[in-house]
């Protein structure tokens, strides 16, 4: 069995009030003959918000994971599509945001779940207070505005909705809402961030995309045991000898591929193509 005979022609509910379609249908279509629809009257804001006032449920995966079930439950499809992204320092690059992506397929016919992700360096994510209007055009130009969407609240941490103003793309309603959140301010700040809502920020699109690529990719990658889709790296394994002293060092040497179906694994050496560590990468060497 391959991936064309389990999806062909199925129909995905992707669960978006956001406009994600337009990065997730194309190459899920072309790719693997799925057809996406979003359903309608389907509230994704209940699952968490950027802005704070909705609280996350569950961890980034568990809350993709969650929003897909949440789909099926809702239509009664047997194949979903949901996305989560979050926004945090790098884990190795200090003092600077990243923007990860999850997208999750849950396909109840097969029981599989498979996951696909992106961890970008490419994000305007960023937020500021300020005092007056030329303060937030400053801001607003630094992030991309009025490409990427703005979001101004009138106090740090907004109690709901009605506290926020969200998706603000043009110069006429960014100064009404700084306007309004400075009178309504009550330390006469204006709390400017951008929105990261995917239909609001391109950047974040893109990023969107490339995991999904990244799903495609898993999703095409078949055990060699059972030919479930889904055959990805579970593990990576340290210790690639350097290329003068051939003590290990601390690049990728294989990694473990794991079916989650069957259990199967297989270890693939030198994954990145190279057999030997610049011996600038060896502790021993360049001390």
């Amino acid at each position: 069995m391959n991936n064309q005979q389990l999806f062909s022609n199925r129909v995905a509910i992707l669960a978006t009030m956001h406009q994600k379609e337009r990065v997730i249908a194309p190459p899920l279509e072309q790719e693997l003959d799925i057809k996406v629809r979003v359903t309608q009257d389907f509230n994704t804001d209940v699952f968490g918000t950027f802005t704070r006032e909705v609280k996350r449920p569950g961890t980034q995966i568990a809350t993709a994971k969650l929003k897909a079930q949440k789909a099926l439950d809702f239509t009664g499809a047997t194949l979903a599509i949901a996305s989560e992204g979050s926004f945090a320092p790098h884990p190795s690059v200090p003092y600077i945001y990243s923007n990860r992506e999850i997208i999750i397929l849950l396909d109840k016919e097969n029981n599989l779940e498979i996951i696909g992700e992106e961890l970008s360096l490419e994000t305007n994510f960023n937020h500021q207070v300020v005092a007056n209007i030329q303060e937030a055009y400053d801001f607003a130009k630094k992030v991309g505005f009025p490409e990427h969407g703005l979001v101004v609240s009138c106090q740090q941490t907004a109690n709901d909705s009605s506290e926020i103003i969200k998706g603000i793309t043009t110069e006429k309603t960014l100064l009404e809402a700084v306007n309004w959140a400075l009178h309504n301010s009550p330390d006469d700040k204006a709390y400017l961030e951008t929105d990261m809502r995917a239909l609001y920020n391109p950047t974040r699109m893109k990023n969107i995309e490339k995991a999904t690529y990244n799903l495609i990719a898993k999703i095409k990658s078949l055990c060699p045991q059972c030919s479930i889709p889904g055959f990805e790296i579970t593990k990576s394994i340290r210790g690639l000898p350097c290329g003068f002293c051939a003590m290990p060092t601390n690049l990728v040497y294989s990694v473990i591929y794991q079916c989650k179906k069957c259990g199967f694994t297989q270890e693939k050496l030198f994954p990145n193509g190279i057999e030997f560590a610049d011996p600038g990468q060896c502790i021993y060497c360049n001390p």
